[in-house]
């Protein structure tokens, strides 16, 4: 299994990739942990995470996170 810091190793070969590679090591885990903080209430995760409700579904639609998983 690669790890982040291997993934991004291989991503910062590529100029101007640095940034998008670290989102996306650390924005699904992020939202993930926060869901699961507030047993999948996306509005309370946004809020925590400082971003509009519509960004936080719209994340996590993109990300094929499914809130549900942290529903108690």
């Amino acid at each position: 299994m690669v790890n982040s810091a291997q993934k991004l190793g291989r991503m910062e070969e590529k100029e101007g990739t640095l940034y998008r590679s670290v989102v996306e090591a650390t924005e699904k885990p992020l939202i993930e942990e926060i869901l699961a903080r507030t047993k999948g209430n996306q509005l309370r995760a946004a809020k925590i995470l400082g971003i509009n409700r519509n960004t936080m579904h719209s994340k996590i639609k993109k990300l094929g996170i499914n809130p549900d998983m942290y529903k108690d």
